[in-house]
């Protein structure tokens, strides 16, 4: 259906539904005096149905107005709002399909009660405006929400990676051969690979790979590591398996089309991870390395290196099974890019919420999450030695409010981009759940920082503090 079809139906049933209710009419009175039935009338005014001419005609004879005016675009005063509302594509943007919502249903509750709703709807999109949202700013916060939802983890996609390992006898304990993946797209899926497709292309220097559906073709960066190269085609495999339709062709999103184009290029970044990283033996070793009594950095990265991942790739998949298999679910991911200590960029970000955000304003929570993140980052990378991947481990607390994390940080020279270096931080909150699963968590090796609240956090609450203190002083007078 066409948006300019849909909200037709909405706006014609919204004036219909005013109009019965200024002339104080039931639908059954109209129904009496239009002859439309009861269940049709009720369509209408949901915006789920657009009449023929002949009933729009008795429709607009029983409403004592002509059918141009019924017709027309022009809404009444207090639904205005709800003219821009459908205009702005503020909900049109928004993947209320995917979650199961209908726009008519939401244009429903706003007209039950469209003056106080309405200047809802206004401030909404005024806000909208003055922090200028974009479009795909949504998409990326549904499916924030979406993977927080399901804890990160998904049944379907795991059984779906086991049947195609089994379908292709693909190693399940330890690393899958990057010229085998290759070799199932190119002979059972139809691709060309060109692995140096992308050097002729000085502007898309920053993609691994552009896929040209057309031709199928698949150019590669001839920058990419053989694991980088193993996970390019685990999610070109994932997009096929899945059957996607609908894709981006490139290897990061630039500027996505849909909510669906977002949601899918997960689903395949999920299926590759668990295609390489295989989840029962992946288990085994990660309760194996939790028993251990002391840290070991060693064993960390040789588990990542058993399966051929890179710390995004290992990380990904920490975040799916530890708060599925060992219950904890209170963490973060954050990848920074960076040429020096002090000059980073954040541009990947996870978390899993630890349930505060109830209480106090996610914000505000994520910032300082990041901060902790940025205090084990820089400490780590001063530490740093010349080697091309070093992984740290230490434990960040609050002084203000004694919460505290356990920071893994792997730092890496970057790809495909050696200019810049790339940290990657998983943090785990500190908590009785945390002290049973990990048995080196007190190893005195592992170093404590102390952190202070985000410095624009803390001022602001020392503004309100002294704030409210000068008004219960003048509150006493």
């Amino acid at each position: 259906m066409s948006k300019n079809l849909q909200n037709d139906k909405i706006i014609l049933g919204l004036k219909v539904r005013q109009l019965r209710t200024d002339k104080e009419l039931s639908l059954a009175e109209l129904h009496r005096k239009s002859g439309v039935s009861i269940s049709y009338l009720n369509e209408i005014e949901k915006g789920k149905k657009y009449p023929r001419k002949d009933m729009l005609k008795k429709l607009s004879n029983a409403l004592e107005v002509s059918s141009d005016q019924l017709i027309s675009k022009d809404l009444p005063a207090n639904l205005d709002p709800i003219f821009q509302l459908l205009n702005s594509n503020f909900l049109q943007d928004l993947p209320l399909d995917f979650f199961k919502i209908e726009l008519v249903k939401i244009i429903e509750i706003i007209a039950n009660a469209p003056v106080q709703v309405g200047a809802f709807i206004t401030t909404l999109i005024e806000l909208a405006r003055n922090y200028a949202m974009q479009q795909e700013s949504f998409y990326f916060a549904a499916l924030r929400s979406y993977l927080e939802l399901h804890n990160n983890y998904f049944e379907q996609l795991e059984a779906q990676v086991k049947q195609f390992i089994q379908q292709y006898y693909l190693p399940e304990r330890g690393l899958i051969p990057t010229h085998k993946l290759a070799t199932i797209l190119e002979e059972e899926f139809g691709y060309e690979i060109v692995k140096d497709g992308l050097d002729q292309y000085p502007d898309l220097r920053t993609f691994r790979s552009v896929f040209l559906p057309k031709s199928k073709k698949i150019l590669l960066n001839s920058q990419l590591t053989d694991r980088q190269l193993a996970f390019q085609f685990g999610k070109e495999l994932g997009f096929n398996v899945l059957g996607v339709k609908e894709r981006a062709s490139t290897s990061s999103l630039l500027k996505p089309k849909s909510f669906n184009e977002v949601l899918n290029h997960s689903k395949a970044i999920y299926f590759s991870v668990a295609l390489l990283m295989n989840e029962q033996e992946f288990i085994q070793d990660i309760t194996q390395f939790f028993r251990q009594k002391k840290w070991d950095g060693d064993a960390f990265l040789n588990i990542m290196n058993k399966y051929g991942a890179s710390p995004e790739m290992f990380y990904h998949r920490l975040t799916n099974i530890l708060p599925k298999v060992f219950d904890l679910d209170k963490l973060f991911f954050i990848r920074f890019t960076y040429q020096t200590p002090d000059d980073f960029k954040i541009d990947r970000v996870f978390h899993l919420n630890d349930g505060r955000h109830l209480q106090q304003n996610e914000l505000s929570e994520h910032h300082s999450r990041r901060w902790v993140a940025i205090s084990c980052l820089k400490d780590a990378v001063r530490r740093a030695t010349p080697n091309p991947m070093e992984v740290y481990v230490q434990r960040g607390k609050y002084r203000e409010t004694n919460d505290e994390y356990l920071c893994f940080t792997i730092t890496r020279s970057h790809y495909p981009t050696p200019d810049k270096n790339v940290s990657v931080i998983l943090g785990l909150m500190v908590d009785k759940k945390l002290k049973r699963q990990i048995h080196f968590l007190e190893d005195s090796s592992i170093p404590m920082q102390l952190v202070d609240t985000a410095p624009d956090i803390l001022a602001a609450r020392k503004e309100r503090k002294r704030v409210q203190q000068v008004l219960d002083e003048l509150m006493e007078e």
